[in-house]
């Protein structure tokens, strides 16, 4: 496989931790190592002071993924969750296992490079583009034009970034209906849900929903904690996600294991972690508005939905 140059994380290589002001994150605000082990309890803490620095088991510890689990429906048991070092090597897996040479990927844009790049390294892709005029919106009859017999991928993103933009539910299930009539796996990049002004409805996680759904997520961004380094792709495809476990040898191999005592304590505090981000949207957003209304000629602003 020969990858183009990740221009993106190429040009945060450079000048991330150089420039004064860093106005390009998508990631909410971060906390202190302080901060997250205060929110665990005596014997989490216990826990992370005591650890064995040795290796971690390629699925993830089971307790993790039986936190990871308890953020998704009855469906999504410990089973059926896999841990990457954040998300990027979930995509990685994700669309290495799913696409061959001979396979057809559908991917909305913009989103993330790897996303786009990916697939395109693998097999042919057709991009469907998110309507501006339509709030950012997708149009599934567009999607439905570009399924091929061979489409065997359709990647996602919502909340969607960089615009923010949530679909509709009934759309959504549209997606959902589509892809089920075609034995089409649906890769939701869901990393940003949870995220946005306080009182938003989040769409159902595409792995409690369809079967063929595979949902990604990652701490890095709705929670802050890029530094945990700890995603995964939950799946009711038993085959799937052993394909992207023997794939995950020639990769990480495992886990942080400090990383995994810190994930289960953030995830056990989710909702205060969400409501934290949420509340420093919602001082912002305000802020936003009134930039934008200064420069109506320089920007084009639309309110994110998440």
């Amino acid at each position: 496989m020969h990858l183009p140059d990740f221009r993106l994380e190429t040009h945060f290589s450079k000048w991330e931790f150089r420039a004064e002001y860093h106005l390009t994150a998508s990631d909410a605000e971060s906390m202190p190592m302080r901060d997250l082990l205060a929110m665990g309890t005596d014997d989490q803490r216990a826990a992370f002071d005591d650890l064995w620095l040795g290796y971690t088991e390629t699925w993830g510890a089971p307790d993790l993924r039986q936190a990871i689990a308890a953020t998704h429906d009855e469906l999504i048991g410990p089973s059926n969750v896999l841990c990457f070092a954040g998300a990027s090597e979930g995509i990685f897996a994700a669309n290495n296992v799913i696409l061959s040479a001979d396979s057809h990927a559908i991917v909305v844009t913009p989103n993330y490079q790897s996303h786009e790049t990916l697939p395109a390294a693998i097999c042919e892709v057709t991009d469907v583009s998110l309507d501006p005029d339509d709030g950012w919106s997708l149009d599934i009859d567009q999607v439905a034009a570009a399924v091929r017999p061979n489409t065997r991928l359709v990647t996602i993103n919502f909340p969607h970034n960089p615009t923010g933009a949530i679909l509709p539910l009934d759309r959504y299930q549209a997606l959902i209906d589509l892809c089920r009539h075609h034995g089409i796996y649906i890769l939701h990049d869901e990393i940003f849900n949870g995220l946005g002004p306080t009182g938003v409805e989040h769409l159902p996680f595409v792995a409690d929903v369809y079967e063929r759904g595979l949902s990604l997520n990652v701490m890095s961004k709705a929670y802050g904690l890029p530094g945990l380094r700890i995603g995964w792709i939950a799946c009711q495809d038993p085959d799937v996600l052993s394909q992207m476990e023997r794939l995950k040898h020639y990769l990480s191999i495992c886990s942080s294991g400090p990383s995994e005592r810190l994930t289960i304590i953030g995830l056990e505090n989710r909702e205060q972690i969400l409501a934290r981000n949420c509340a420093i949207v919602d001082e912002n957003l305000p802020k936003w508005d009134a930039f934008f209304a200064r420069y109506p000629d320089l920007f084009t602003w639309e309110r994110p939905d998440g």
